[in-house]
């Protein structure tokens, strides 16, 4: 009885089941790129996808929230305050002054399921072709010199926020950051030897697609934080962007190859998806739709010029996340409005916020593919990068996991 007394039950509630839904993501991200890999990369693939489940929380608790969001404002980064939870009691209100009268902790377990997910994007971009060990470092030292930054910057109270930046659920944070992570990643190690492996399982694609789309309803409505007018905004903004990107990219590559591809309308329902995170609880409704057919458009150039240049970037995680990141984050400052949020954008005559969002996707771009190039540099003196050939060649699930996805009978 003395819950009901301190908390809103309802917004406790909303909370929990949004931070419910964006943990589901991460195991649809598996079966996502699961499916998509080779049948000898499968496991490889979803093993560096549930492994951050673990670490992340592990990180997470002892100092990545601390350093989040403690102390450090108007700066980069913040501080061990908070390291532990030692300082936070377990009854203790997150902002009830702002009507977020549940439990910090629940916050707390909110924006650690976006640091799990986070790392976990980029490993599209170099299936087949990481070790496991170099993984781990990777995925400690990323979230450590890129993801915790920016998540404090512009979440925590820190520089960019400062600016007056916005980003409503992680077009900078975690699509920018993770996106231009993988093109780093993908220059880095170079391209597989076997390029032409076709998607394992289609139907698993679909099932991860499912999985995303429908956690994702948590990634953008809960980030609201409260169960308002613009929670129901940023949900239904969410939906629609998602199938106008869907069918759009449907068309568009229908056009271009003669035949409707469902891989391509699964790929362009997430470009949507990512696209319209940074702006989905601070644009009204119309936007959502020149959002979801800008992001299948400018997504699906994206991909085509990775495949012109060359770049080996296996799952197009840069070409949907990176991009699509970029992408909404420029469109919120074109189409951000007062009337829905707390901000105007470029058609409403605010010209500086536009070129701040502009200024901040490009700082995020930049840094992110620097700092991964050069970690992973150091890493390979650690330990090898990319997998010998003979490794790649058999694959990394019996190579480095002495396991396979399918049982292929026995003799």
């Amino acid at each position: 009885m003395i819950f009901n007394a301190i908390f809103d039950s309802g917004n406790t509630t909303f909370m929990i089941l949004c931070t419910s839904l964006v943990m589901l993501m991460t195991p649809g991200l598996a079966f996502f790129y699961g499916g998509l890999a080779g049948k000898r990369n499968i496991l490889g693939i979803m093993m560096q996808t549930f492994v951050s489940l673990g670490i992340t929380t592990i990180m997470w608790i002892s100092f990545g929230y601390s350093l989040c969001f403690s102390g450090g404002e108007g700066g980069i980064i913040g501080n061990f305050d908070l390291a532990f939870l030692s300082n936070v009691p377990f009854d203790q209100a997150f902002d009830a002054a702002a009507g977020k009268n549940y439990p910090t902790f629940i916050f707390i377990a909110y924006q650690m399921m976006f640091a799990i997910i986070t790392p976990a994007l980029i490993t599209g971009a170099f299936v087949n072709r990481i070790s496991f060990k170099s993984y781990l470092i990777f995925l400690v030292a990323w979230q450590i010199f890129v993801y915790y930054p920016f998540v404090h910057m512009i979440w925590g109270g820190g520089l960019l926020a400062q600016w007056g930046v916005l980003d409503f659920a992680g077009g900078v944070v975690v699509h920018c950051t993770a996106g231009f992570a993988a093109l780093a990643s993908v220059i880095y190690v170079g391209k597989r030897r076997d390029r032409q492996s076709p998607p394992n399982s289609i139907p698993l694609v679909a099932i991860g697609t499912g999985l995303l789309w429908f956690g994702w309803y948590g990634f953008n409505a809960g980030s609201e934080l409260v169960v308002d007018g613009v929670t129901t905004l940023a949900f239904l903004n969410t939906d629609v962007a998602a199938s106008f990107a869907a069918i759009t990219w449907l068309i568009i590559e229908w056009t271009h190859t003669g035949k409707p591809k469902f891989v391509g309308l699964l790929t362009g329902a997430v470009a949507g998806l990512a696209t319209i995170t940074p702006a989905a609880g601070f644009v009204p409704l119309w936007a959502a739709i020149v959002i979801g057919i800008a992001a299948a458009s400018i997504c699906y150039l994206a991909v085509q010029l990775k495949n012109k240049l060359g770049w080996d970037d296996a799952l197009d995680v840069w070409g949907v996340h990176g991009v699509g990141g970029l992408t909404g984050t420029i469109l919120l400052g074109v189409f951000a409005s007062k009337a829905v949020g707390v901000q105007s954008g470029l058609i409403e005559g605010d010209a500086a916020f536009f070129f701040k969002e502009l200024a901040s996707v490009a700082i995020a771009a930049v840094y992110a593919f620097v700092f991964t190039y050069l970690m992973l540099f150091i890493i390979n003196f650690i330990t090898k990068v990319k997998v010998p050939e003979n490794v790649e060649d058999s694959g990394l699930d019996e190579a480095l996991h002495g396991e396979k996805a399918y049982d292929e009978g026995t003799f």
